[in-house]
């Protein structure tokens, strides 16, 4: 009988495992069942002492019957479950994670004795993959990355055992009183040279730490008594995934705890220890749905052009989205009535200017980090450290063709009318290449890459999953400027609500009368620049992404750097010079040599002087709050003081060979992948960064190829981005919005 119910059970349990339950295994498999399922131990030792509790204690003979049974059943059933639940967190509970503890200790010192005694070449694998002494600790080097995919790849079966690697990063503080005993012997004397360097280097990297991303890697602890005493060295190490770095480094070395030494963990890790969440799934589905509709769209125009060569009068909204129309509309550069080409040469240098700046931001870590931070306070180093200057670039151009473009084509009446129209077209234009950064972020960007570093990939993922609205609303600089998905993506929020608020003086410069638009331009940037004074001065910030703190840094970049109103000063200088531009249109006014070259000299030293001023508060003991507060209120409008001029002077054919070189038909087509590069460009290279194996060596030849190829490839994802993404949606946004300005136009 028992075997027999035992044979059946089997069959059942094989069947529900391999799909042939059918709806017993749906019932079986309910989620309900499973806490009940957890506390059947206990529920089975408590169950039959409260049964005969109760019965023992009752004052009447009971009556049996069936309604009887089952109420009896179900008072118990449920009290058991509450005394099992209870009993179950507090005392089964803590002893099983305890005695999962003590097996894993026990597992690992099996481990690592049979590693010890009867395989050495495997334990030699594991010392293989960890870290040595940092190699140029005098040039500001703490860090050592072992070599994180040997590690990880091994993986061998020993007595009964699975030996897999686990990658482990920990801090060693040699400002300790057994490693200070080996610091001040002689042969580790310092000369004064040494640690004059050693004290330049603090005092930078307290200046620069939060700004690379270094805030979590304090390499500076307490002042010691050699300068050596005052690193905080992290090693990477490799042990048996049950293990911690302090278990192994005890077994296979000496006891660190008899010595006093302090090794701290900052984490770890396994091979496939990424999981799996919600929006990669969304991502596959979306991008898995535009690869479907590209290649039909593609096949379908292909066969209509070359094959059929038929016109079949739709061919517009079914080949949206075909490779090879987009191709041809990308590369087609068809000039307008009095096209601003310069604007074009100024929008790639500048988006090639933001890949530098942020490339040289990725090689701080670099193993000769104290020179590198030593050349960046020179001026040698300005077309680098004055990088920051050029987002004002795009804030300028972003107000003069607002003007330039609407300016003779609408009136005042006209912009009020269709101000839903104005705010659709940009902020549909911007979302498609936005959203699909944000949802690649948020999901592929995490599995893309892997390496040693990717640790510092986590917060961008993360930042993207929880505030993607934030960054699809543009609100990101005012709700979460500091967790901002897509880093670089403020830019785009205090962009698009100065578009929101320019209508406040478009309106007026839609009048057509020159008195009144000329009132609302020098108004609005007047008041503007005022208002951003006093808001500076009140509030006494650095003039530099370069603080003495993680908090004034923080402060710097939430309320000044990504802040709408101290951004809005170049924009409304953009305005004004796109308001000349279209007064100007068509003609070419005659300007004479003495006032002209008074003119180019004066633009060509004001930028000139904002790029020198840009890196200032950099230089070592720079201390000058005044100067701060005036750089911040003027330079960024001085800026597009001297862009405006050039870009007239060009526009009016004073340019001369700056004209002709920006003017140049090699910078359209980046000029036109500037958008995607900028929202690309950046994620790239911190999944480069992260995922590289070795520190890198900082030199002014590795930067510039670094820059080149993050640039080309790049320009690449861009254009394959632009193509697929970007232009379908454009087409779609111009047919919804050209059918919806008719539907306006009807009712007239």
């Amino acid at each position: 009988m028992r075997p027999a119910w035992a044979l059946g059970l089997g069959w059942l349990k094989f069947a529900c495992a391999k799909g042939y339950g059918g709806p017993i295994n749906w019932f079986l498999s309910l989620s309900i069942w499973k806490l009940p399922a957890r506390l059947s131990y206990a529920v089975y030792l408590v169950h039959f002492t409260l049964i005969l509790a109760v019965n023992s204690s009752s004052s009447v003979q009971s009556f049996f019957s069936v309604p009887k049974l089952i109420f009896d059943a179900s008072a118990f059933l449920f009290i058991t479950t509450i005394i099992a639940f209870v009993i179950t967190v507090t005392i089964d509970a803590p002893f099983s994670t305890l005695t999962k503890l003590l097996l894993i200790k026990e597992l690992c010192q099996r481990k690592l004795s049979s590693m010890k005694v009867n395989n050495t070449v495997l334990m030699m694998r594991f010392l293989d993959a960890s870290a040595r002494i940092p190699r140029a600790i005098l040039l500001g080097n703490t860090l050592d990355l072992g070599n994180y995919h040997q590690c990880l790849n091994i993986l061998e079966y020993v007595e009964d055992m699975n030996v897999q690697g686990k990658y482990c990063m920990v801090h060693v503080s040699l400002n300790q009183s057994t490693l200070m005993l080996f610091l001040e012997r002689p042969f580790v004397d310092l000369e004064k040279d040494d640690f004059n360097r050693f004290t330049i280097y603090e005092r930078l990297e307290k200046r620069l730490q939060a700004v690379f991303g270094m805030q979590s890697h304090d390499t500076r602890i307490s002042s010691g008594r050699t300068p050596l005493s005052n690193i905080n060295l992290r090693l990477a190490i490799c042990v048996p995934e049950s293990c911690t770095p302090r278990e192994a480094v005890e077994a296979l070395f000496f006891n660190i705890t008899e010595y006093n030494i302090n090794l701290e963990e900052q984490f770890c890790r396994l091979p496939n220890d990424k999981p799996w969440a919600p929006s990669d799934y969304i991502a596959i589905i979306i991008f898995s749905s535009i690869l479907f509709i590209v290649t039909l769209s593609t096949c379908f125009d292909v066969w209509n052009a070359f094959i059929s060569k038929k016109d079949t009068g739709i061919r517009t909204i079914y080949s949206c989205f075909s490779v090879y129309t987009n191709t041809r509309r990308l590369v087609t550069f068809k000039p307008g009535a009095e096209p601003l080409h310069c604007i074009d040469g100024i929008r790639a240098l500048a988006m090639f200017w933001v890949v530098l700046g942020h490339t040289f931001l990725s090689m701080i870590s670099s193993v000769n980090v104290l020179e590198t931070f030593q050349w960046a306070t020179t001026t040698r180093a300005m077309w680098v450290t004055s990088a920051t200057i050029t987002v004002d670039t795009f804030f300028m151009l972003s107000g003069l063709l607002i003007v330039y473009s609407t300016a003779g084509k609408l009136s005042s009446m006209q912009l009020l009318k269709n101000i839903h129209l104005f705010y659709l077209n940009r902020l549909l234009r911007m979302f498609p290449i936005l959203a699909a950064m944000i949802l690649y972020e948020a999901s592929f960007l995490n599995r893309v890459l892997d390496g040693p570093k990717w640790n510092d990939m986590v917060t961008p993922i993360l930042n993207c999953r929880q505030y993607w609205w934030s960054a699809l609303l543009h609100i990101q600089n005012l709700y979460n400027p500091l967790h901002a998905c897509l880093a670089v993506s403020w830019y785009l929020s205090v962009d698009v609500q100065l578009h929101i608020l320019s209508p406040i003086i478009l309106v007026w410069v839609l009048t057509g009368k020159k008195n009144i638009a000329w009132t609302a331009l020098i108004a609005g940037f007047l008041i503007t620049l005022v208002a951003a004074s006093i808001y500076n001065f009140i509030n006494d910030f650095g003039s530099g992404l370069f603080a003495n703190n993680v908090h004034e840094l923080e402060r710097y970049f939430a309320y000044y750097y990504s802040n709408t109103l101290t951004r809005a000063s170049p924009f409304l200088v953009g305005m004004i010079f796109g308001y000349i531009l279209h007064l100007c249109k068509g003609k070419y006014p005659h300007i004479p040599k003495a006032i002209l070259l008074t003119t180019w000299t004066f633009a060509l030293l004001v930028l000139a002087g904002v790029i020198y001023c840009v890196p200032l508060n950099f230089r070592d003991g720079w201390d000058n709050q005044l100067a701060d507060n005036l750089l911040n209120s003027y330079m960024r409008p001085a800026w597009a003081l001297g862009l405006g001029w050039l870009i007239f002077a060009c526009v009016k054919g004073y340019g001369g060979p700056i004209n002709w070189f920006l003017s140049l038909s090699i910078w359209k087509l980046p000029a036109r992948l500037s958008y995607a590069v900028y929202l690309i460009h950046y994620s790239l290279i911190l999944a480069m960064n992260s995922s590289s194996s070795v520190q890198p060596y900082f030199s002014i030849p590795k930067l510039i190829f670094d820059t080149t190829a993050f640039l080309f490839i790049t320009t690449i994802i861009a254009f394959v981005v632009t193509v697929t993404i970007d232009a379908p949606f454009a087409t779609l946004t111009k047919l919804l919005l050209t059918k919806d300005n008719r539907k306006t136009n009807n009712k007239k």
